[in-house]
């Protein structure tokens, strides 16, 4: 019985601290880096109005679309 019980704590334990591993997560050589949000994604995703890679147009934008469609207090309940 005793000997169960330290088994299974043995095993308990192994694999609570297999657990505290971790791989390091370094960038690997060759890795693409993520460019600004407002360098653009493509001519099909862009605002009309907006300029890819201009950063006031692009926090411009951010601001309108928050204030007019994305504010809550400013939606119309049916």
């Amino acid at each position: 019985m005793k000997r169960t019980l330290y088994l299974s704590c043995a095993v308990a334990s192994a694999v609570a601290l297999s657990a505290c591993t971790e791989k390091p997560q370094a960038l690997q050589p060759g890795s693409k880096l993520d460019a600004q949000a407002f360098s653009g994604a493509g001519a099909a995703y862009t605002s009309p109005g907006w300029k890819p890679g201009d950063k006031t147009s692009w926090e411009q934008h951010l601001k309108t679309r928050t204030q007019q469609g994305q504010n809550e207090y400013n939606q119309v309940v049916n």
